[in-house]
């Protein structure tokens, strides 16, 4: 049985709890087909928050307030990422957590557009190695002698990575 499209996607954000307003900064997605990353097919925005982006996350990911100040809105990107990721199953590192922001983003969407089914690395990799430390994404590439690149905390890297995963 053939494996189905996926597409691997990463947000930044401007915190860690969208219901507390933290919105997505940057977006990123690849696309898997029959198990090899399609480094063609790759989706990448930065998005205009309509808000700051606290000091203590640009430390995170570098993303300042001066390069998403003429980005589009979620308005304008999300849909453009859901025709990008359409007939594959979404796949993210806790997705949990991206895919929450994307829940409470797509509010700011017109039409409430249906998000795909997620899959979870990090969830995949708890059941893999259940007796492993750690499970975040520089643990398990350390675990599959997946080589860090410069950018980690960037939505391409990072989906790059997870892909590789």
């Amino acid at each position: 049985m053939p494996l189905p499209p996926l597409t691997v996607f990463d947000v930044e954000t401007t915190g860690l709890d969208p219901k507390k307003g933290h919105r997505i900064v940057e977006l990123a997605g690849v696309r898997i087909e029959g198990g090899k990353i399609i480094e063609e097919q790759m989706f990448h925005s930065l998005i205009n928050p309509e808000r700051d982006i606290p000091p203590e996350v640009r430390q995170i990911h570098g993303i300042s307030q001066s390069d998403v100040v003429g980005a589009p809105t979620v308005m304008t990107v999300l849909p453009q990422f859901l025709s990008f990721a359409a007939g594959s199953i979404l796949v993210a590192h806790n997705a949990a957590f991206d895919k929450g922001f994307l829940e409470s983003e797509k509010e700011f969407c017109w039409g409430y557009p249906e998000l795909p089914s997620f899959l979870c690395t990090m969830r995949l990799s708890q059941s893999l190695y259940p007796t492993a430390y750690g499970h975040n994404l520089d643990a398990v590439c350390q675990r599959l002698q997946i080589a860090m690149q410069p950018g980690r905390h960037r939505a391409q890297t990072d989906v790059m990575l997870t892909g590789q995963a």
